[in-house]
């Protein structure tokens, strides 16, 4: 006597064989890895920036600059410091999600994943100008032969590439963003809404970095109003992520 398994059994157990445990526990404990990492690197790369960076540089003026900076030296080492973990984070954050959106298309997760990657090493060689800074303002030996006009000039300078730099890089993290954005979309277990809102957010940065090398100096920060869909996807890895299931 031949029997038949009912379709719906069947086709049960064909998402259960597409879609092991094992992977949907590898795609949860990404979303839990990459939330909290973007999450600690927000804190990070705001606190850099905005308590240490635009604090202590005062664009145009190389004298006050350097006062302030070697007033709060322990602070602005502080802040390079914070942003060489962001740099690690990003790395960390590419990984986990590469893992959580390969059920997607392994191919464009990939890619996803090298580009926010070579915007990490991108932006570790802007950190590195600010590295250059407090040498340049301190009275070391090899520097005596420059004017401590010349030096501090230097210095703003330094500072002035790592901003022109940084904002160079984030094409790439525009990139990324776009393309995460989509597989979000298409992955049937994210909500539409955050992949578009990333979509945006990555064209935020592609236009505001895009203004900034074609027009020196007169970048559009449409980054500031678009970057909604990242803080909606980081609160919504922490909070869902870890219920994840792929879709057959």
């Amino acid at each position: 006597m031949i029997t038949t398994q009912p379709a719906s059994s069947s086709r049960t157990a064909a998402a259960t064989a597409q879609t092991p445990p094992s992977a949907n526990q590898g795609m949860r404990r990404s979303a839990l890895v990459a939330g909290t990492a973007l999450l600690v690197l927000a804190v990070l790369s705001a606190a850099a920036n905005f308590g240490v960076i635009q604090r202590l540089v005062i664009p145009g003026d190389a004298t006050r600059t350097a006062r302030d900076i070697l007033a709060s030296a322990g602070l602005f080492r502080l802040g390079i410091a914070a942003l060489a973990v962001v740099v690690i984070l990003d790395i960390v954050v590419a990984r986990a999600l590469l893992t959580f959106f390969e059920p997607v298309h392994q191919g464009l997760a990939r890619l996803a994943a090298w580009l926010r990657i070579s915007y990490a090493v991108i932006f570790a060689v802007a950190i590195s100008q600010l590295t250059g800074v407090l040498p340049l303002l301190s009275n070391v030996r090899y520097l005596t032969t420059f004017s401590a006009g010349q030096r501090r000039t230097e210095a703003l300078t330094k500072i002035g590439d790592f901003q022109d730099i940084w904002h160079a890089s984030l094409i790439l993290f525009g990139l990324h963003l776009i393309l995460i954005g989509y597989l979000a979309v298409k992955s049937g277990y994210v909500p539409r809404v955050l992949g578009v809102l990333l979509v945006i957010a990555g064209a935020g940065y592609l236009v505001g970095s895009s203004s900034a090398l074609l027009v020196p100096g007169n970048s559009v920060n449409v980054a500031a109003f678009t970057f909604i869909g990242e803080a909606l996807f980081m609160l919504w890895l922490l909070a869902k992520g870890r219920n994840v299931t792929p879709k057959a």
